[in-house]
């Protein structure tokens, strides 16, 4: 139900993603998230078009807090933030990203990620635990994802369709927005 991977360049590094739908308790999941109590990105899965996408966005946030360079407080919120497609203004930029990514009160999926030390031991049923909501298999998120308001806010022509996936189109504006 979970997928699990080791982030090739930083190896001692493993990415574990869970996707829950009918989730009845986005509320006390986002306080459980902010009070430490859940240690991962909590994620709006509308907004994700495949798991890959989500695993960019960590590999991105790993190597900035590695590097010291992280843009937000937490490894966490610092995925989140890479999931943007744009890098404005990084105060308000930071704020439209948890809007838009995050999980609101409203919400009844949410997509978990964790991000751990080969070393450590996850207790992903702990987590399960605090969803109530059903899982689903990861690779199902596409079930979940909102084309049209993707397809919007990453400015994804129909003729850039043609040569690649909107998978592609994503992943290519998140590893750009830092590029000057």
């Amino acid at each position: 139900m979970h997928l699990t991977q080791d982030l090739e360049l930083f190896p001692e590094y493993t990415v574990t993603q869970l996707l829950f739908k009918d989730v009845k308790n986005a509320t006390e999941l986002r306080k459980m998230a902010v009070n430490g109590e859940i240690k991962g990105a909590l994620i709006n899965p509308s907004m994700v078009v495949d798991a890959f996408q989500i695993l960019v966005a960590a590999n991105k946030a790993v190597h900035l807090h590695k590097n010291g360079k992280m843009k937000t407080r937490s490894l966490y919120s610092e995925i989140i933030f890479n999931l943007s497609p744009t890098n404005n203004s990084i105060v308000w930029q930071i704020s439209e990203a948890f809007k838009r990514f995050g999980i609101s009160d409203s919400d009844t999926a949410v997509h978990i990620v964790l991000v751990h030390n080969k070393d450590e031991t996850l207790d992903i049923d702990d987590i399960v635990s605090k969803v109530d909501g059903q899982q689903v298999a990861v690779d199902r998120v596409s079930d979940f994802t909102d084309v049209a308001k993707i397809k919007k806010l990453y400015k994804v022509a129909p003729l850039e369709e043609k040569c690649g996936s909107l998978s592609d189109a994503v992943v290519c504006r998140m590893a750009n927005k830092d590029v000057a």
